[in-house]
């Protein structure tokens, strides 16, 4: 493969890493749990043996300076959020991928320098 070919390649995986970023939505760090927790009141169920929770509860977790911040969510936010989430781990995905293109770059100059 020529310079031009290889340059024509790496053109191509950039634009497709582009394409598939500009069809990514909102993004958001974090993670959405699905939480059933005991009351703690006397002679609630959910103290029994065996135990029967309250909940689902939804909850959103994420860092924020350096500390770990929790909201609760309905299930309806939850979904919501989810699919956000899944947004910003695409978008690191495709970002590694193209990541990877530069070190493919990287070793094609290397190797031309070295002949």
């Amino acid at each position: 493969m020529d310079h031009d070919d290889r340059n024509d390649d790496l053109r191509k995986r950039i634009d497709q890493c582009k394409a598939e970023m500009a069809e990514v939505g909102v993004v958001l760090r974090g993670s959405v749990t699905r939480r059933y927790m005991p009351c703690g009141k006397t002679g609630c169920k959910c103290l029994a043996d065996p135990p029967v929770l309250h909940g689902p509860y939804f909850q959103w977790t994420m860092k924020v300076e350096g500390k770990t911040r929790t909201v609760r969510l309905t299930e309806d936010q939850a979904a919501i959020f989810q699919t956000w989430i899944d947004n910003d781990r695409r978008l690191r995905q495709i970002l590694a991928r193209w990541e990877d293109i530069g070190q493919d770059a990287a070793r094609e100059i290397q190797g031309k320098s070295s002949r």
